[in-house]
C-alpha cells in the first residue's frame, strides 16, 4: 500500500528540494526517497524511475517559469511586456539556478507533457511579439533571439566578474531587445 501523502506531485516537490540543495547532480532516486522519508522502492509505486521523474520535473519547472512570465506580463504590451518577460525570466533563472539548469532547453519531444509545458512559454513570447506588428516568420526569429539572449544572460550571470554593475548590462540587453521590431523586419 502506498504511503499516505506520497503522490507523484509530492515526489516532484521532494525532488526539487534535492535539486535546490545539491544541484542537478544530486538528483537520484535514493536522495528523493530519503527526502520523502521512504525506501527507494516506495517511489516506484508513483514514478517509473529517474527518467520519468526528470520528465515530471521538466514539466513543473516550465510551469513555474511560464507562470512567472505570465504574471509579469499581464496588463502590459509592446516594449513594457518585453521588458517584463526578460526580467521575470532572469529572476526565475537566478532565483532557482539549479532548477533552471535542470530544465532542458530542448525538451524531449517523445514526452508530450514536457513538450506541451515548454510550448506554453513559447506561446507567451509569441503573444508578446504580436504587438510588434511582425509576421509569423519574424516572430519566430524574434523569439529565437530573445530566448538566446535571456538564456545566455541567465547562464553567464555568475561569470560576470568585472566591477561594472550587471544591472547596467541587463538594461543594455533589454534596450537592445526592444529594437527587435526593426531587426526582424530587416532580416526578412
Amino acid at each position: 500500500m502506498p504511503r499516505a501523502g506520497l503522490t507523484p506531485a509530492a515526489i516532484v516537490d521532494a525532488a526539487l528540494r534535492v535539486v535546490d540543495a545539491g544541484g542537478p547532480a544530486a538528483l537520484t532516486l535514493a536522495a528523493v526517497a530519503a527526502e520523502c522519508g521512504v525506501a527507494t522502492p516506495s517511489l516506484y509505486k508513483h514514478v517509473a524511475g529517474l527518467p520519468e521523474l526528470r520528465g515530471l520535473l521538466t514539466v513543473r519547472i516550465y510551469e513555474e517559469l511560464t507562470t512567472a512570465v505570465i504574471d509579469a506580463v499581464i496588463g502590459r504590451s509592446g516594449d513594457d511586456a518585453l521588458e517584463a518577460v526578460m526580467l521575470a525570466y532572469h529572476g526565475y533563472a537566478i532565483g532557482h539556478p539549479h532548477r533552471y539548469s535542470l530544465a532542458p532547453q530542448r525538451p524531449d519531444v517523445t514526452d508530450p507533457a514536457a513538450a506541451a509545458a515548454a510550448s506554453r512559454i513559447l506561446d507567451v513570447l509569441f503573444a508578446v511579439f504580436k504587438a510588434y506588428d511582425l509576421t509569423d516568420e519574424q516572430i519566430v526569429h524574434a523569439t529565437r533571439v530573445l530566448r538566446a539572449a535571456m538564456h545566455g544572460f541567465a547562464v553567464l550571470h555568475g561569470a560576470f566578474q568585472m566591477v561594472e554593475d550587471v544591472r547596467t548590462t541587463q538594461r543594455i540587453l533589454i534596450e537592445t531587445m526592444k529594437s527587435i521590431r526593426v531587426a526582424a523586419k530587416i532580416a526578412s
